[in-house]
């Protein structure tokens, strides 16, 4: 037996319960089936065969989960920092400990490819470390005084609130956005994506089991128009917390209004990669290919848009056709294998129909544009030339390995063409000359960049975007500005007049 078959082996091993009793809600500290009793199935990318049914819920289920969190919240809130510091940490090492029954169960939920998702786990249990650390401290605030009056302030845990997360990479997102919530003493909802379930179910689990109370985190599963728009719209959640396209950000935001929610939003991209002709090409294009068909092009920081001077243009369109004909396209639990399966045939199909678009449109496929295989949703690793940045190729997040290249002439063109999309989440820039990356920096309309380098991320600095890509920033204290509420608190240093009314 080969790696790939005994990889496949064990993963099927991790899925066999979920097969057999399906992938419930959890409320309360325990495991439910949908107040309905409905569930729907959910399949593998791999080969489209059925991978376990889903407890379909809805808005009596999440009234209950919310309900749970409520009535969670005031024990976790003022359980001291260092004690949830001390279970969130556990939590971490039980992370750990499954590490590879997480990245395989997730290989055959997304399709994405094992390289990638082995260290989805551990970058998982990385961000559970890194908040549990802050905890102790999540309530310091500082102090300021005048003449007559001290002014002390600090944060206070807004409450139970809601996680919506995306199914490109579902169990590090979703502990991207639990971790600090838990941390600062909040209580969670989460509804995770309908495509890929399975390791929101593991994550609870793993949780009560490393000592988090019952209630302080919950699961219910199910479709965004139902249960995704109870949670939004359920009075006790306070916050909703949501990774995933702009469309529905806009809807969220919406249906959050009546009830006055605080929102977080991490939302699409069109990102550009620039890359001038004084740039480290070597290093330039291994970002470059790395950054748009590493985790299938699924990623929401994916640099979709490769800018390139027109003096080196042709020369870089090259060497990166040549690197995406080279990848490997196949099954995700191969170790070899860099691009596996879209997560979805209905994501496959949307992906495919951008290929005659960019026929259309006049662009050149200099290579992939074609799915691979007969089953499963494969598709091959794709480079579009000759296009401009009107174009849909150029404007549409297309969510999958397919790259837009464009060329520029000079310092001005390429922000024009970099800041002319409604999107601004990441922008990634090749260059030797400093000035210039501090003015290119400057003026581009992104909320993160990466100057010489692909994205690298530094938890303590924030994460999100411009534009349509998003409201709020995750990362270091950031996370803690959206998930508790700053109170002041003024005290007398010595008495002072009080006007008189009414005398």
């Amino acid at each position: 037996m080969g790696q790939t078959e005994e990889n496949i082996a064990r993963a099927e091993g991790y899925l066999a319960r979920f097969r057999q009793t399906g992938v419930m809600n959890h409320v309360g500290g325990q495991s439910v089936a949908a107040a309905s009793g409905e569930t729907f199935e959910i399949i593998s990318p791999v080969d489209l065969a059925p991978l376990a049914r889903v407890a379909l819920g809805g808005r009596e289920d999440i009234d209950a989960a919310a309900r749970a969190a409520k009535a969670a919240f005031p024990g976790w809130a003022a359980t001291p920092g260092a004690e949830r510091r001390a279970i969130l940490i556990r939590v971490a090492e039980a992370i750990e400990a499954r590490a590879e029954e997480i990245a395989f169960t997730e290989c055959m939920d997304t399709g994405q490819a094992l390289r990638f998702m082995s260290k989805a786990a551990i970058r998982g249990a990385a961000n559970f470390r890194y908040y549990a650390d802050q905890a102790p401290y999540a309530e310091d605030g500082q102090v300021t005084r005048t003449p007559t009056q001290m002014n002390t302030t600090s944060r206070r845990p807004i409450g139970p609130v809601g996680v919506i997360t995306p199914w490109n990479t579902p169990f590090m997102l979703s502990t991207w956005k639990i971790a600090p919530a838990l941390a600062a003493g909040c209580t969670v909802v989460l509804k995770p994506a309908e495509f890929s379930p399975i390791t929101a179910k593991l994550l609870v689990e793993i949780a009560e089991d490393a000592g988090l109370p019952p209630g302080v985190l919950n699961v219910v599963n199910g479709f965004g128009e139902e249960a995704g728009r109870a949670l939004t719209e359920h009075p006790a959640i306070k916050a909703i917390a949501f990774v995933g396209e702009s469309r529905t950000g806009s809807m969220i935001m919406a249906q959050g209004a009546a009830t006055l929610k605080r929102v977080h939003f991490e939302l699409g991209g069109k990102n550009p990669v620039i890359v001038f002709d004084d740039a480290d090409l070597d290093r330039a294009v291994d970002a470059a290919v790395f950054m748009i068909y590493s985790l299938n092009g699924e990623r929401c920081t994916s640099s979709s848009r490769l800018l390139v001077q027109e003096s080196i243009h042709d020369e870089v369109t090259a060497r990166v056709a040549e690197a995406a004909r080279r990848i490997k396209v196949g099954h995700p639990l191969d170790p070899d294998t860099v691009v596996g399966p879209l997560i979805h045939p209905e994501h496959e199909a949307k992906v495919l129909s951008y290929f005659a678009r960019a026929r259309e449109e006049g662009a050149t496929i200099a290579a992939g544009g074609e799915k691979v295989g007969e089953t499963g949703c494969y598709v091959a690793p794709t480079l579009f030339t000759g296009a401009t940045n009107d174009m849909t190729i150029a404007q549409e997040e297309i969510f999958g390995p397919v790259l837009t290249a464009i060329p520029f002439r000079d310092e001005e063109d390429a922000l024009r063409i970099a800041n002319d999309v409604p999107y601004g989440l990441a922008a990634y820039l090749w260059t030797n000359d400093l000035n210039r990356a501090m003015r290119m920096t400057d003026a581009l309309e992104a909320g993160m960049m990466w100057v010489n380098s692909e994205n690298i991320r530094h938890l303590p600095t924030p994460f999100g975007g411009v534009k349509a890509s998003g409201i709020g920033r995750d990362g270091g204290h950031w996370s803690f500005d959206f998930y508790m509420e700053t109170v002041n608190v003024s005290f007398p240093r010595q008495s002072h007049r009080i006007p008189k009314l009414g005398a």
